[in-house]
C-alpha cells in the first residue's frame, strides 16, 4: 500500500507565490520519479514538471523559470514552488509518483489533487 497526501493549493492573486507538497509512504522500496500533473476546467491532464530518480527534471514550457520542482529523499517528499503565478495556472494539481513496491513491481501513483486558483 502507498498513500500519497498533498498540501499546499489556495487562492493567490496574480504575480504571488504558492508551494505544493506531496509526501509519500507506505511499502515503497524505490522511486524512479517525481512530478506534478495538473488539469483545468474543460482541458486534458498535463504534465508540470518531473524529476526522475538520476535528477533529470522536465518543465512544459508555460512554467520553465516560474516554477521550480525538488525532493527532500529522506521523506518521500516532492515539492513544487510556484513563483509569478498566472491566472492561467489555475487548476487543480495532482502530485505523481512512480515507484517500486516492497516485494513488488513498478506502478504509477496520484495524488488527491490541490486546487490552485490564481485570481484578483
Amino acid at each position: 500500500q502507498v498513500q500519497l497526501v498533498e498540501s499546499g493549493g489556495g487562492l493567490v492573486q496574480p504575480g504571488g507565490s504558492l508551494r505544493l507538497s506531496c509526501a509519500a509512504s507506505g511499502s515503497i522500496s524505490r522511486i524512479n520519479a517525481v512530478g506534478w500533473y495538473r488539469q483545468a476546467p474543460g482541458k486534458e491532464r498535463e504534465l508540470v514538471a518531473i524529476i526522475t530518480s538520476v535528477g533529470t527534471t522536465n518543465y512544459a514550457d508555460s512554467v520553465k523559470g516560474r516554477f521550480a520542482i525538488s525532493t527532500v529523499s529522506a521523506k518521500n517528499t516532492v515539492l513544487l514552488q510556484m513563483n509569478r503565478l498566472k491566472p492561467e495556472d489555475t487548476a487543480v494539481y495532482y502530485c505523481y509518483y512512480r515507484l517500486v513496491v516492497i516485494g513488488g513491481t513498478g506502478n504509477d501513483y496520484w495524488g488527491q489533487g490541490t486546487q490552485v486558483t490564481v485570481s484578483s
